[in-house]
């Protein structure tokens, strides 16, 4: 059987990013996929991009990744992208917003958010009504499998059985209506919605890094077994807030505070 390595929401953190990679490869994995959010959070999202575009076969683009890298932000001095530069700004903004593939016959299709957005919000576990984000909230797990014009889809495409998104930072794995719904979590900036106490230790559970292992038989339309497996992998998240504190990135303590306590933020690092 193979191996697909679905990863998400790396923001910059090499050191998870590494970790994670450390993992996949004892783990004899085939092929990796990137969701996206690749930059912003943490201070090497320059180092980041290089690894992905090494050893990733697919690339999605996320919110942040274009919100910082569109042409229109270049004058806009974002610290992420001065990090970054121009000729990796333009490789993201150029990534595809899903991909689609084969497993055990499967039909899997993944996008960073949602088939309407790069913004809009699935999260089974946790309501975002009375938020900034309620008005991008979906309203279940149905609006996944839509075949939507941001997609560039129509009502005679193919239906999805199986969808893989990021976004939320959380790891989940679910049933719905004989479709499955994936979210693999964050490698570099993982949370946990109704995280809150400093003086909780559970969350240490909830600060490394995750994502998730498809095993199958790649591009095979015939049934077959199939199993999604979602890993948690320890890294020095230390290591990590010394680069930050080092660092003279805006608000980084927003992001020193969820790599210790996987809080999750109201508002972007840029």
């Amino acid at each position: 059987m193979d191996k697909v390595a679905i990863i998400s929401d790396v923001h910059g953190n090499i050191t998870a990013l590494n970790a994670v990679l450390d993992d996949i490869k004892k783990r004899n994995v085939d092929k990796i996929f990137c969701l996206g959010d690749s930059i912003v959070k943490c201070t090497h999202p320059d180092l980041v991009i290089d690894k992905l575009r090494e050893v990733c076969d697919v690339i999605l683009i996320g919110n942040t990744d274009y919100s910082i890298c569109r042409p229109e932000a270049k004058n806009k001095n974002f610290w992420s992208r001065v990090k970054i530069g121009e000729e990796r700004a333009n490789f993201i903004f150029n990534l595809p917003v899903f991909h689609e593939f084969y497993m055990s016959g499967h039909f899997i299709r993944l996008f960073y958010a949602s088939p309407f957005s790069l913004e809009h919000i699935f999260n089974p576990t946790f309501s975002n009504k009375g938020t900034i984000y309620s008005g991008v909230e979906l309203a279940n797990a149905s609006q996944l499998f839509e075949n939507t014009e941001f997609l560039g889809k129509t009502e005679y495409d193919k239906v999805p059985d199986v969808i893989g998104y990021g976004h939320i930072h959380t790891p989940c794995l679910i049933r719905y209506k004989n479709k499955t719904v994936f979210n693999p979590g964050s490698v570099g900036s993982p949370v946990e919605m109704l995280n809150s106490s400093l003086d909780d230790d559970s969350n240490k559970f909830s600060t490394m890094a995750s994502y998730i292992i498809i095993e199958g038989n790649y591009q095979s339309k015939d049934f077959a077994g199939i199993s999604f497996n979602i890993v948690r992998v320890p890294y020095n998240i230390e290591k990590e807030i010394e680069d930050l504190i080092a660092s003279d990135m805006p608000n980084k303590d927003i992001s020193i505070r969820t790599l210790k306590y996987a809080f999750p933020t109201t508002y972007e690092m840029r």
